[in-house]
C-alpha cells in the first residue's frame, strides 16, 4: 500500500538553526531517505521551498483565482513529503516516526486514494 507522509514544521525554526545545525538536519534527512530507498520503502521524497514562494489556486464559478501563500493560515507549514510503500498503516506510521524532521514538527500519514476502476 502506498502512503504519503506530509512533513509539517515551523519554517522559522529551520531559519533559526545555525549553518551547522541545518547541515545536520539535511544530512540526517538524506541518510534517512537513502535507508528507506535501500529497504524498498521509498517511492519519492522531496523538500519544498519556503511557503513565502507558494501560490494557492482556486476555481470559483469558472474563474481561476491565484493568491500568494498557503490557502489556510497555520502555525506549521508544509516543508516536504515522502511517498512510501508499506505493508499497512502500522508500518507507515513506524516509518514516519523515523523521519528526522518529526523531532521539529509533525508528520501526517495518509494512504493514497485509489480511484475505482483505475
Amino acid at each position: 500500500m502506498k502512503y504519503v507522509c506530509l512533513v509539517y514544521g515551523e519554517e522559522q525554526k529551520l531559519r533559526d538553526l545555525t549553518q551547522e545545525g541545518l547541515a545536520q538536519v539535511d544530512a540526517s534527512s538524506l541518510a534517512h531517505d537513502r535507508a528507506l530507498e535501500a529497504s524498498g520503502h521509498l517511492i519519492v521524497a522531496q523538500a519544498l521551498q519556503s511557503v513565502k514562494t507558494s501560490k494557492s489556486v482556486r476555481r470559483r464559478k469558472g474563474k481561476v483565482l491565484v493568491t500568494d501563500g498557503p490557502f489556510a493560515e497555520t502555525k506549521e507549514q508544509l516543508l516536504g513529503f515522502l511517498m512510501i510503500e508499506a505493508r499497512d498503516l502500522d508500518e507507515a506510521l513506524e516509518i514516519a516516526g523515523e523521519v528526522p524532521l518529526a523531532e521539529l514538527g509533525t508528520i501526517e500519514v495518509r494512504e493514497i486514494y485509489r480511484i475505482p476502476g483505475s
